[in-house]
């Protein structure tokens, strides 16, 4: 009955309930591997049935012994989103040291262990430094000092807040970390090093210029061959 309901079920509305489903499962596994080190998901509808690609850190970290983290992830998922045929694969993010979700977690798991939150800003900035970031900022907010809440912010770099770049290009992460005097949220933004920002160009010498009109440049030949048939195809 349920198929049938939602088979006459614009085509409209069928595409926001799928995305609405998607946003459901990335939330619920934002929460339930944020200690495995979970970074992204990629949900894809197949023929067969859902799969799901995971992206962490370290893959032994959600796969688990044998699979078997895998797969009871998957029965849940079975269950509690009324999923067929689910399958999990799981890849390792390319880039750890410079990803903004990952550095977020770090600092968040240095000031759970008591660490001051100044030292772990300034050491995720040292090793953002160090993997040739092009900027980064990071914005720890609660009752740092005091009673009274506030924020302190440590950037290096450039770092773009407005226009096109700076949804597309900059990384951005939230985390929240509960401590005695409450909860303190860590902002991370990082630029990545092989970003290419729109307002940068690069100037060509009118020698550079002049090979690549050469190479693109058609051959005489074949301009030729085209030149004696265009006649006579026009005759016929």
């Amino acid at each position: 009955m349920a198929t049938a309901q939602q088979r006459r079920l614009p085509m409209y509305k069928r595409i926001i309930d799928d995305n609405k489903k998607k946003w459901m499962i990335k939330e619920y596994l934002n929460i339930a591997l944020t200690r495995n080190r979970y970074v992204d998901s990629i949900i894809q509808r197949t023929t067969l049935g859902t799969r799901i690609v995971i992206i962490a850190e370290k893959k032994n970290r959600i796969i688990g012994r044998k699979g078997q983290q895998v797969k009871a992830l998957a029965d849940i998922l079975k269950s509690k989103f009324n999923l067929d045929n689910v399958v999990i694969d799981v890849i390792q993010e390319p880039h750890p040291e410079y990803n903004a979700r990952l550095v977020a977690l770090r600092i968040a798991d240095a000031m759970a262990k008591g660490i001051r939150f100044r030292r772990a800003a300034i050491i995720a900035l040292r090793q953002l430094q160090e993997a040739n970031v092009q900027g980064a900022e990071v914005i720890i907010s609660g009752k740092l000092t005091t009673e009274r809440s506030r924020f302190e912010k440590y950037t290096t770099g450039i770092v773009i807040k407005a226009g096109q770049d700076a949804l597309e290009k900059v990384q951005e992460a939230v985390i929240p970390v509960l401590l005695k005097p409450g909860i303190f949220s860590v902002r991370v933004r990082v630029l990545p090093p092989d970003a290419k920002l729109s307002d940068r160009f690069e100037v060509k010498s009118p020698e550079e210029v002049q090979v690549k009109q050469i190479e693109n440049k058609p051959e005489e030949g074949s301009e030729s061959k085209e030149g004696s048939e265009s006649p006579g195809q026009a005759q016929q």
